[in-house]
């Protein structure tokens, strides 16, 4: 059995459920590791280059509008490596090589391989994407050990904010920053189970562009801003963006210093480990009296108008 994944979350799944083995050809975005020791098929023309967030947004815009795709297939190393199944998605065409683009590579293959879209639009999607990918690979059983881990550590959470007695708080999560977009997809779902609620949400659907009057009129007891593809250093880039929006300071979550920059991955890149971490993540922005941030995710969360201890790291306060 050799595996090509096509996109990260699908890649970061094989290697937590320890089928790296059988993974052969991966993307430009997936980890460090997996680009180390895979082959890198998947690339994108906007590679290298350091573009703002509008730039962006026109770019893909554009290519879309026009029917073209900014990824491509390293043809070449595909054949060589002649898989026997590739993941690919058709949740966004923005994000990631979808199934039509790959689908005009593999076509030019001498043998055809199995080809397993992945399209979650809930968190319980992304869950049940984990079992999918291990039954292509013929180890289903990997899967089951794998998300029971991560629904004991969600229920963790729930049962403390149950037993404290909670409201939940009315948050914001921005997937990106010129122009705005809400949250959409599994994110809303994430942010239930931290203990809050964003109603500028789009839950299991598409995230769309919200106006800034909007979002003031919303007025978020917490923001998290966690544009998709952007690490906490690139996004802090582009903030001034948004504190330069007329009404900026007089926001409940500016007030009250509950603004974060957050790393994309825990959000926008669906494999189901990362999105518990995000979980686990959120529930210390929203209530950091009872939650801590682990320490393995403290590199990836910067409270704006805070010190650090703002949101507790693990050791500092109850732990999630």
């Amino acid at each position: 059995m050799k595996a090509c994944s096509f996109l990260p979350a699908a890649t970061q799944m094989v290697y937590d459920m320890g089928l790296q083995d059988l993974l052969h050809g991966v993307t430009f975005e997936c980890s460090e590791e997996a680009r180390a020791e895979k082959t890198i098929l998947v690339r994108c023309v906007l590679e290298g280059h350091d573009y703002s967030s509008e730039e962006i947004d026109r770019i893909f815009s554009a290519s879309k509008a026009e029917g073209r795709s900014l990824y491509y297939v390293e043809e070449e190393d595909l054949h060589r490596i002649a898989p026997d199944v590739i993941f690919t998605q058709d949740v966004c065409e923005v994000c990631q090589i979808d199934t039509k683009c790959t689908q005009a590579v593999l076509d030019r293959l001498p043998v055809q391989p199995t080809v397993v879209p992945l399209t979650p639009q809930s968190l319980t999607d992304v869950f049940d994407t984990a079992i999918t990918i291990a039954s292509a690979l013929g180890h289903e059983e990997a899967a089951y050990p794998y998300l029971k881990g991560l629904r004991d550590r969600i229920d963790v959470i729930i049962d403390r904010l149950r037993a404290s007695r909670v409201l939940p708080k009315r948050v914001m999560v921005m997937e990106w920053i010129a122009p705005i977009y809400n949250c959409g997809h599994w994110i809303p779902h994430q942010i239930a189970y931290a203990g809050g609620i964003d109603m500028l949400g789009n839950p299991s659907g598409d995230s769309i562009v919200t106006t800034w009057e909007k979002v003031r009129r919303y007025d978020p007891e917490v923001l998290v801003i966690a544009p998709c593809g952007f690490t906490t250093d690139r996004s802090m880039e582009e903030l001034h963006l948004l504190q330069q929006q007329p009404g900026w300071s007089e926001l409940r979550a500016v007030t009250d210093r509950a603004v974060y920059i957050a790393d994309y991955d825990l959000f926008t890149q669906p494999s189901a480990a990362t999105l518990v971490g995000g979980i686990e993540l959120l529930a210390a922005c929203f209530h950091p009296d009872l939650f801590s941030v682990p320490a393995a995710l403290q590199h990836k969360v910067h409270p704006i108008y805070a010190d650090s201890t703002s949101v507790p790291a693990s050791g500092n306060g109850r732990s999630a």
